[in-house]
């Protein structure tokens, strides 16, 4: 059993960012111009706890694109929807070891998309979303689904949605592509723009560790007390985060934090440490695969200050 202190906890998510804040390297995602207009000293950190409370220090109120830690939220709601066997009948689990937008990872494997966890998984979960045919009712689901996991509704970030928009050519060879395959179950242009509004979401890193909490938590949102998805799927969602949440760089984050988690090229970061807390970080500048630099060092620090690996052969226990 490794227990912790909530003092001790809370000391050491201060001295993470005191620690952080001041790091040099990485740039803002240029690609979206929304993006690269963000201010890069914009940096904070939170802890949810399954009581409720939230551990926050720096700029945890600042609401910025979820980019791709939208698409946890979205495997969440198609396997509420569908049930584990089916998605990983129709997309799958497995890593491709490839960037997140690769097209080539399509081409390898043919049969499948490999995980909701990219690009080409994302645009399939959002077109298996139910109501099938209406993109209305499947926005309605999406955002619902966000607000339950999150404890508040998130709110539409139009300029990067627009920004996003207008960019998205990968995306769109990505989403006929899945129709060429026969692996897109809806209309594809629907899919695709259902994906973009996902992205374009403004977050807060409050809210982005209470839903890594909840998902920590067995599907009980730590603050609502709401049980939004099945205990049985929270091993599934945590898999799935674990195998792929930082892309060809998935197994060094594992390997060195012990703590899965999920990156946007927003800045965000969630992470989740099954039956202990929720944990997120945010601060824009990005290394080359897209991760921030800021919240991978901080959410490391604090993992290994405190001797917390979801692979170690104990218990975590916070003590109050």
């Amino acid at each position: 059993m490794n227990k912790i202190k909530i003092d001790d906890l809370r000391n050491v998510v201060k001295e993470a960012y005191e620690k952080v804040k001041g790091m040099q390297g990485g740039k803002n995602a240029d690609y979206i111009p929304f993006l690269a207009k963000i201010d890069p000293n914009l940096f904070g950190i939170a802890v949810c706890l399954p009581d409720g409370e939230v551990i926050a220090v720096g700029d945890t109120d600042y609401k910025f694109g979820i980019e791709s830690v939208s698409k946890v939220f979205t495997a969440v709601l198609v396997l509420k929807q569908y049930g584990a066997e089916e998605i990983l009948n129709k997309i799958g689990a497995d890593a491709t070891g490839l960037p997140f937008n690769s097209i080539m990872a399509i081409l390898l494997e043919k049969d499948h998309p490999s995980t909701p966890l990219v690009n080409a998984g994302a645009i399939t979960a959002d077109s298996m979303v139910k109501p099938i045919g209406d993109s209305e009712g499947k926005w309605s689901a999406i955002i619902d689904n966000m607000a339950a996991l999150s404890g508040s509704e998130l709110v539409l970030l139009d300029e990067l949605y627009k920004s996003e928009t207008a960019t998205n050519f990968n995306n769109r060879s990505i989403a006929w592509l899945l129709k060429n395959y026969n692996r897109i179950y809806d209309d594809p242009d629907m899919s695709l723009d259902l994906y973009t509004r996902q992205c374009s979401m403004g977050v807060t890193a409050k809210q982005l560790a209470i839903a890594g909490c909840t998902m920590a938590n067995d599907g009980l949102n730590p603050v609502t007390q709401e049980q939004v998805f099945d205990p049985e799927l929270a091993p599934k969602i945590t898999s799935l985060v674990a195998t792929v949440g930082f892309y060809e760089h998935t197994g060094d984050w594992l390997y060195t934090s012990g703590i899965p988690a999920k990156s946007g090229v927003g800045g965000g970061v969630i992470g989740i440490m099954p039956g202990a807390f929720g944990i997120a970080a945010f601060a824009p500048p990005l290394d080359e695969a897209g991760n921030s630099v800021k919240a991978q060092a901080a959410i490391k620090y604090i993992t290994q200050k405190l001797k917390l690996n979801i692979f170690r052969n104990n218990t975590i226990e916070i003590e109050m």
